[in-house]
């Protein structure tokens, strides 16, 4: 930046702080009153506290782990001055030019962060910028610089991105208020005030420059945001009221959501099965609900010795969502892809996401205590010892945090351990996604239906994402580093029409940029702005129409179903509901189970076709390795004949190894047309699936086996099992059992395993269904295992039901054979005797897909 503007800066005119004072506010519930003194304390603590999260203390900043984070956080401010130095007109930093880009602006306020950040940094490596006054003010003239030319004048701000204006903006200006607070106050004591007035103007999807929880804009991770900027805006203030609210706000996306009892309409949140929505209907643990879990456990920190809210709940309810959320959701220390929503399509790695979460679970084992701390730090070494990717603590945000990470890690009071069980099944039902894990494998399954959306498009991310929720899954294989299977990598190149697990009709789609030439479709007249309702219900992430998603846990066992169905934008266009201009597309069709036993996940597949007549691709699986890694594709015939390579055949058999990588899955066709494997070279730009992705081109040899479907021939149903790391010892086995299809219609699906004793079965229709042992009033979906005693008739069966519509009251099975009594029953759970059998009768209503069990002999 000039000289000419520096002094510019310097004589801008000072706004009275009384001018810009907000009123008094009546004190927030739950803050007992206190003295203006105790107030004063309270807050110098909450920016103290802050400070010492962003920057260190001498303490941390001593410690030599912590010393790379030290170097690089200098590193980067002084980059920063390099480009203040070389700015140009219309710009504070060399690069981003102003007044049109609210992305440059954002930036241009974090860079001004980032130099305030290196000044504050107390004790560490030597560092010229300590305490530079000089460079703070600097920082603090670049604010005044840009209040005055790009954002203080409300008429010409607030384009673009809702998200800039209302956290992004705000998050950065409110911490460097806070690093700045002494030098603002001697040398331009009114830019505080100045700067919250302004962000309280921004607010517009507030009330009255204020949080609004009945807004669809201030909820779940987004509140959290919020909130935390207005909890550091009161406290450089010394606004009592502000803080108070703010806690108070923020104190709301603790609680359960509830979907029968909804509070304010809100459905973001964590649910009671450790399902996390943001953005109404979409799954994203990964990505929003991380940042939701960090900022709650920075309020921890930042309020730590106050008296606004005492830490217990706020760190009781972020162990629960870590133990009952997260974990389940990271393998090997990878975030899966289920959970992330449009970052899928980021350059970022699962890996980087966990080191988020690691973070959180560092500081919230701090604060935790017993049993409960004891287990956090044990996980965090257990992720460190078996990621594949080194853990890297230098990207915490802070240095404080390092800190205790390498004590977590040196402590041998904390052995390494999962908080999940090795083998393990979750059917996260409030968030249409499935969890099997195993020693050696985790199959993660992305359902959808009228409660979830299908998948998330929105801001020229995930641009080609149609087929995500129909059924999509992710097998992750233990050892495995996981940017090699997954990630950014595997939406490049592997066909959106052909990823695992998917049935999609032969056709070409285009990205919403190519269909309207813009991010959104755009139609003020009909209510399609960048960020309406409209825009989200029907471009950005597309509820499903029909209510069958989800299924029945037993143990470590589980069934899941799917009707697949058209999306809620198709089912509007074809009723007249949409502008001809709207492009939409028709789904195939598919009703879908998958039953997820030890060794093997059993798929059967009913009523697959299309309606208008299309070709369709039902995938069984897609799997990507870099084109050095030696791949093997054999498998056997029908006829008992070896086979290998690729083509159309009649396979019993097929097994795709990595032997670079020590890596196979078999695929056992139990009732399957014959299936094509393909093995090809594929070459694409990243940028393909996110248009801000560098235009990098990335190779992979793609991997796909699938069952191809002429236009026009009648729908059709399939059988075949996952088997992962599977010998072709094994796979040959699998001729004599221990599997066996029991139906497989589009009115029910049922499948037993002779060996574990279990018979699984789905029903999607009204009406009675017969299969095996069991009869089900559907629909419903019910797991039964039996296990035999040592008398002739000593037999103990173990049933679990579940409603995967949510809608029904009761469900009803009839265990048929001689009669037992109930050992054990959840509530609600009802056993009586009737003519053939035992009848237990379940009440479904308002459980929202959870399983009810019962064991009876």
């Amino acid at each position: 930046m000039s000289l000419s503007r520096r002094d510019l800066l310097s004589l801008a005119p000072a706004v009275p702080l009384a001018a810009l004072a907000h009123p008094p506010r009546a004190r927030a519930a739950g803050r007992p009153a206190i003295s203006a003194h105790e107030a004063s304390a309270d807050h110098a603590r909450l920016i103290d506290n802050t400070v010492a999260v962003l920057a260190g203390t001498p303490g941390s900043n001593a410690r030599p782990e912590v010393a790379a984070k030290l170097t690089a956080i200098a590193a980067t401010a002084r980059s920063r001055l390099t480009a203040m130095d070389g700015a140009g007109d219309g710009e504070l930093f060399e690069g981003l030019p102003l007044g049109s880009s609210d992305p440059h602006l954002m930036t241009s306020y974090q860079y001004l962060y980032e130099i305030a950040l290196a000044t504050t940094v107390p004790g560490g490596p030597p560092s010229a910028l300590r305490g530079d006054t000089t460079v703070q003010r600097r920082v603090i003239n670049g604010l005044m610089w840009l209040h005055q030319h790009y954002y203080g004048n409300q008429s010409k701000g607030y384009y673009g991105n809702w998200f800039t204006w209302e956290i992004g903006i705000s998050s950065h200006v409110s911490r460097t208020l806070a690093l700045l607070r002494d030098e603002l106050a001697s040398h331009r004591p009114d830019l505080t005030a100045l700067y919250v007035a302004s962000m309280d103007a921004y607010l517009r999807n507030g009330k009255d420059g204020d949080v609004d929880l009945d807004s669809r804009f201030h909820t779940g991770a987004n509140l959290a945001d919020i909130t935390t900027n207005r909890m550091l805006q009161g406290a450089v203030l010394e606004d009592d009221a502000r803080v108070s609210k703010a806690v108070a706000d923020q104190l709301t996306v603790l609680a359960t959501i509830d979907p029968y009892h909804l509070r304010h309409g809100v459905t973001d949140g964590f649910y009671a099965d450790g399902s996390f929505l943001q953005h109404a209907s979409v799954a994203y643990t990964g990505s929003y609900g991380k940042g939701l879990l960090t900022r709650v456990v920075q309020t921890v920190k930042m309020l730590e010795g106050t008296g606004y809210v005492s830490g217990e709940d706020l760190v009781r309810t972020a162990h629960r969502w870590v133990v009952d959320g997260f974990a389940p959701l990271i393998f090997e220390g990878w975030m899966m892809e289920i959970v992330k929503g449009r970052g899928v399509s980021r350059t970022t790695t699962g890996y980087t996401d966990v080191t988020q979460v690691v973070e959180a679970v560092v500081d919230l084992s701090g604060h935790a205590t017993g049993a409960d701390a004891t287990a956090l730090k044990g996980y965090v070494a257990f992720v460190r010892t078996t990621s594949k990717a080194a853990l890297d603590p230098s990207a915490f945000v802070s240095p404080v945090s390092i800190a205790r990470y390498a004590d977590i890690l040196a402590d041998p009071s904390a052995p390494a351990k999962d908080l999940t069980p090795a083998a393990h099944h979750i059917a996260f039902n409030a968030m249409d996604k499935t969890v099997h894990r195993r020693p050696g494998y985790a199959f993660a399954l992305a359902r959808s239906s009228a409660r979830i959306s299908k998948y998330e498009y929105m801001s020229g991310e995930n641009l080609m994402p149609w087929f995500q929720g129909d059924g999509a899954h992710y097998l992750y294989l233990s050892g495995q580093d996981q940017t090699r299977a997954f990630g950014v990598d595997y939406f490049t190149t592997v066909p959106p029409y052909r990823l695992a697990g998917v049935t999609a009709p032969v056709e070409t789609r285009r990205t919403v940029p190519e269909l309207y030439g813009t991010l959104w479709y755009d139609n003020p007249e009909r209510g399609f702005t960048a960020s309406s309702e409209a825009q989200n219900t029907y471009v950005y992430f597309p509820r499903g129409t029909h209510v069958f998603s989800g299924g029945a846990t037993l143990g470590a066992y589980g069934a899941a179903g799917l009707v697949q169905s058209d999306d809620v934008a198709y089912a509007a266009k074809r009723d007249g509901e949409l502008p001809d201009d709207f492009v939409v597309y028709r789904n195939a069709d598919a009703t879908k189970s998958w039953f997820m036993f030890d060794d093997e996940i059993v798929v059967l597949a009913a009523g697959v076709g299309d309606s208008a007549g299309r070709a369709v691709t039902t995938t069984v699986d897609s799997r990507i390795a870099p084109p050095p890694d030696t791949l093997t594709v054999t498998g056997q015939l029908r006829d008992g004949t070896p086979w290998s390579g690729t083509g159309t055949a009649p396979l019993a058999w097929l097994r795709y190894a990595n032997t670079t990588r020590s890596a196979s899955v078999g695929y056992v066709f139990l009732d399957t047309p014959r299936p094509t494997v393909t093995l090809d070279t594929v070459t694409r730009s990243r940028r393909t699936v996110r248009l801000s992705n560098p235009d990098t081109p990335v190779t992979t040899r793609v991997f796909s086996v699938s069952v191809e479907q002429r236009a026009g021939v009648p729908h059709r149903s399939m059988a075949y099992a996952l088997v992962p790391h599977a010998s072709a010892e094994r796979l040959r086995a699998y001729a004599d059992g221990p599997l066996s299809v029991l139906v497989n219609t589009t009115r029910a699906q049922a499948v037993r395993h002779r060996g574990l004793g279990l018979v699984a079965l789905n029903t999607f229709t009204r009406g009675t269904h017969r299969t095996g042992p069991l009869s089900i009033d559907g629909p419903g979906s019910v797991i039964l295992r039996t296990a035999h005693g040592d008398a002739p008739h000593d037999r103990t069966v173990s049933l679990a039901v579940a409603d995967p519509t949510t809608g029904r009251d009761t469900v009803s099975v009839l265990v048929r054979g001689r009669r037992m009594r109930a050992i054990t029953a959840d509530e609600g759970v009802r056993v009586t005797h009737v003519r053939g059998g035992t009848r237990v009768d379940v009440t479904t209503r308002h459980a929202y897909g959870r399983s009810f069990t019962a064991k009876l002999r």
